[in-house]
């Protein structure tokens, strides 16, 4: 996830929670409903005077908007790693062993082993 996206996603958010439409935060921070909505889609990465206007109009100071971004990124970087396996759980069996030849100019016998992973 890009950072404009989470700093989109909070300042939807938060205009939200306070019950203020696109439109009057749009006033209120002096800049356009569809700038402010590319904001807030993420789709636009918005300067540090336009990140300011917003913020003084959500009565909210600049380092709060950067904890709640904190917050949203390390909460989709928890949800985002892959699985990992628990090695202590695997065991190796060890399958019966089977004789391979070859015929031909160069023929050869070996045994080979065969193993199978358990979790």
């Amino acid at each position: 996830m890009l950072l404009r996206q989470v700093i989109g996603n909070v300042f939807r958010r938060l205009r939200r929670e306070r019950g203020i439409t696109l439109r009057e935060l749009a006033e209120q921070a002096q800049v356009s409903v569809p700038y402010l909505s590319e904001i807030e889609r993420g789709r636009k990465e918005p300067s540090s005077e336009i990140l300011a206007a917003i913020c003084r109009a959500l009565d909210l100071e600049l380092a709060d908007l950067l904890h709640e971004v904190q917050y949203d990124l390390a909460t989709v970087a928890r949800t985002a790693l892959p699985i990992r396996l628990q090695t202590a759980a695997i065991q190796v069996h060890e399958s019966q062993s089977v004789r391979v030849s070859s015929s031909g100019p160069a023929a050869y016998s070996t045994t080979a082993q065969a193993f199978a992973l358990v979790a």
